[in-house]
């Protein structure tokens, strides 16, 4: 379709700016921060990739291409953006008894497998950080020989006061957050600044870690921030045009990599800031630190798809928290039953774009257009259901369900799992049992989660309501 104009949001800026892919064949280049693989994603960390996936989709749905970087963090992080504490891949590795290296190779097989359930598409690049160390070297050799470093005893740090636009990403939070790392934990008293920040670390004295390099300084491993920037410029080129990531990115690492990303090319790094909004339950951020964080798994326990917590995701806009319950996933679960129905009762329809579903078709995309308006977007979704002829409603569906990426013309799985089967045995022993009191109880718990019981001769039957 004719691409419209496109406004997004620039956290750079602070303000909405129209958007145009600055390479001459039209390709916007956009990276995206993946995961840490330590342990298992929480739900939260998801709403910022489904925000992410939708981008680049509704991109492609305005008539533009798209590459796309993302990677994986398999080394580097540490437990305090201070550049303090353990590095979390070492720490994932002795809480289960592991290599450092099979912990890495576990969770972001896991992260891929839950990517697929919830319909992601999947990066036309996929860089992890252990597989580009030389990149990284090299970024930390042309930062030294420009002066933006510093050696301390325990590893090369980046020197924010000779970098004059150091967080301007944030304004001056990025220095308050910095100082705040600091006082929180025992920091570097060899750092210049709070805010400067690890290119290199150096191994323990007397101790051998399991991911581990030889390097111009000295046997270690290179800092969090520094793999993003050696990455992103390697598959993107030193400056690209959008960037993504969640808000809690924006004071320190997404900070640090502008800092030394400029400071080694001389260049702007990148044009669009893009950052998305927590997930919140009780008003809190939910957090792996915090315990207690809510998989995508505990969701299919209780009788939820993953694309149900896609549909949720777009509840709110990408810029504004959104808050968990199970009744609101329950809301999503329902709507999102109710819009596959309507698909599915239009397989057997020609679809056709009338001048009615042009124009339904032209108001979906004016959202994507308009900052990414994904609530906006499943809106005039459902106005359109109203008011188009069965096949214009087909033809529009297939078109829309490109950025909704919920699979509404493809089967769904038909099958209990988890607590949903387990009550539902429980129904049938009950009935077996003639306990007509919990039988009774059984059912009506049962069709509160949305599945209807039927018993007859043969045994007990269940189907979504």
């Amino acid at each position: 379709m004719a691409q419209a104009p496109i406004g997004l949001f620039n956290t750079l800026t602070r303000r909405v700016e129209e958007f145009q892919p600055s390479s001459p064949e039209r390709v916007v280049g956009i990276y995206t921060c993946g995961p840490t693989v330590y342990n298992y994603l929480h739900i939260g960390n998801y709403r910022t990739y489904v925000f992410e996936d939708c981008l680049r989709r509704a991109f492609e749905f305005l008539g533009l291409k798209v590459r796309h970087v993302m990677n994986i963090t398999d080394v580097g992080h540490l437990t305090s953006q201070a550049d303090e504490g353990e590095d979390k891949m070492e720490l994932g590795a002795a809480r289960e008894g592991k290599t450092a290296w099979e912990i890495a190779d576990f969770y972001t097989k896991s992260f891929l497998a839950e990517s697929k359930k919830l319909n992601f598409l999947p990066p036309h690049v996929l860089c992890r950080a252990t597989d580009h160390i030389p990149e990284q070297i090299a970024l930390i050799r042309r930062l030294e020989e420009k002066g933006f470093t510093f050696r301390t005893s325990d590893g090369v740090y980046f020197d924010t006061a000779k970098f004059p636009g150091y967080g301007r990403l944030a304004g001056s939070q990025a220095r308050i957050e910095g100082l705040r790392e600091g006082a929180r934990v025992q920091a570097n008293a060899e750092k210049r600044s709070p805010t400067d920040f690890a290119l290199w670390k150096f191994s323990p004295a007397g101790v051998r870690r399991q991911m581990e390099w030889d390097s111009p300084w000295g046997k270690g491993f290179p800092g969090w921030h520094i793999e993003c920037s050696a990455m992103s410029m390697k598959y993107l080129g030193e400056s690209f045009d959008i960037h993504c990531g969640g808000v809690d990115h924006i004071p320190i690492h997404h900070s640090n990599e502008i800092a030394q990303a400029e400071a080694a090319t001389g260049k702007p790094f990148v044009r669009f800031w893009l950052h998305g909004e927590f997930l919140v339950v009780n008003k809190a951020k939910m957090a792996k630190s915090a315990g207690g964080f809510i998989r995508l798994a505990d969701l299919e326990e209780k009788g939820f798809d993953a694309l149900d917590y896609r549909y949720f995701c777009f509840g709110a806009h990408y810029r504004r928290q959104l808050e968990f319950s199970w009744e609101a996933l329950e809301a999503a679960k329902t709507a999102r039953r109710k819009l596959h129905e309507r698909a599915k009762e239009l397989l057997g329809v020609r679809p056709m774009m009338d001048e009615k579903a042009v124009g339904a078709v032209a108001s979906f995309g004016g959202r994507l257009a308009d900052d990414l308006d994904m609530p906006g977007a499943v809106a005039r979704v459902w106005t359109a259901l109203a008011d188009l002829s069965p096949a214009g409603q087909r033809a529009y569906l297939e078109e829309a369900d490109k950025t909704l990426g919920l699979r509404l013309f493809e089967p769904v799985a038909d099958e209990l799992g988890g607590e949903l089967r387990a009550l539902f045995e429980r129904y049938c022993a009950a009935r077996k049992a003639k306990d007509f009191g919990s039988s009774d109880s059984l059912r009506e718990e049962l069709a509160r989660r949305g599945i209807r019981v039927k018993d007859g001769r043969e045994g007990s039957t269940w189907s979504r309501i």
